[in-house]
């Protein structure tokens, strides 16, 4: 198995089933030794099983490929070390870190639990920052060690968390915390040849099911805009060296469609030169609002 990844070496979180698991099949398939990580949990993070996570190893290896299966909670700040020492143990090096993992317990505002919220900004939010935070200190061990670096780190937004989406107070806020954690690891990192990119997708998935968002087309021919391994060539590429001088970037990506989202910029503004007093504001504010653009709805 070769190709615009062959010799590189991955870990993929969340990769025992949904996006996670193309992603991982997609790397193998493009040269990549995969580390599988997922710890089998439900939507709602409850639970833990290692076969999803052993059967897409299994799979790769029956592709001709070489991976490793990992049982680690991304969200373990140790675990995620020791995941990442278990890449580099087995394979050597290390070049990509994905993270996917993720878990949902959606609730309105005035319904949801201090649990609820607690959990989902623990899994997406410390559990992209553990391994990135693991990785990156490998990277910048080896950068200074003098051997050569092009890493890659791919996170996982969600277009909840750049647009907004009713019942998401938690899983939006984790997200859009992702988006700009990501956008900073960019800047901080490429100075020991890293580059950090993340993804909003819109995909079929465990998670995503509950949500209406729709089923396969009742003609097989048809293509599957939902399909989660729409979302990896995109993944894959920017986990390859082609991507090198692509970093700080997040990307919307649905079907065959793939956008780079354009941040928080300054829109209409009013400026007096001096501090404003409240009771001006009601003559600045809505006529600043009137002007602006509407905020994006879930699609962008």
């Amino acid at each position: 198995m070769s190709g615009i990844n062959d010799g590189r070496v991955v870990i993929v979180t969340g990769a025992g089933r949904g996006i996670g698991r193309e992603h991982a099949l997609l790397f193998a398939s493009t040269g990549a030794k995969v580390v599988v990580n997922d710890l089998g949990a439900e939507v709602d993070g409850s639970g833990s099983t290692t076969g999803p996570a052993g059967e897409v190893v299994d799979e790769i290896r029956g592709m001709g490929g070489e991976a490793i299966a990992n049982g680690e909670n991304v969200a373990d700040y140790e675990g995620a070390g020791r995941m990442v020492r278990a890449a580099v143990e087995t394979f050597g090096r290390l070049d990509v870190i994905v993270n996917n993992a993720g878990i949902l317990r959606d609730r309105m505002l005035v319904n949801m639990s201090e649990a609820e919220w607690d959990a989902v900004i623990h899994v997406h939010l410390k559990g992209t920052f553990s391994p990135t935070r693991a990785a990156a200190e490998y990277w910048r061990n080896e950068s200074k060690a003098g051997n050569p670096v092009d890493a890659r780190i791919i996170n996982t937004s969600s277009p909840s968390g750049l647009f907004g989406n009713a019942g998401q107070t938690n899983y939006g806020a984790a997200k859009a915390g992702i988006a700009s954690f990501t956008i900073i690891c960019g800047l901080e990192l490429g100075r020991y040849g890293v580059t950090a990119n993340a993804i909003a997708p819109v995909a079929r998935t465990r998670m995503t099911e509950p949500l209406g968002i729709g089923g396969p087309p009742e003609d097989a021919s048809q293509f599957d805009r939902l399909d989660p391994a729409n979302i990896s060539p995109l993944v894959v590429w920017l986990g390859s060296p082609e991507s090198k001088d692509v970093t700080g970037r997040v990307f919307c990506v649905d079907g065959d469609r793939i956008s780079v989202a354009e941040g928080w910029q300054r829109g209409p503004t009013a400026e007096k030169g001096d501090r404003w007093d409240p009771a001006e504001l009601g003559a600045v504010v809505p006529d600043l609002v009137a002007k602006a653009r509407p905020n994006a709805g879930m699609m962008g």
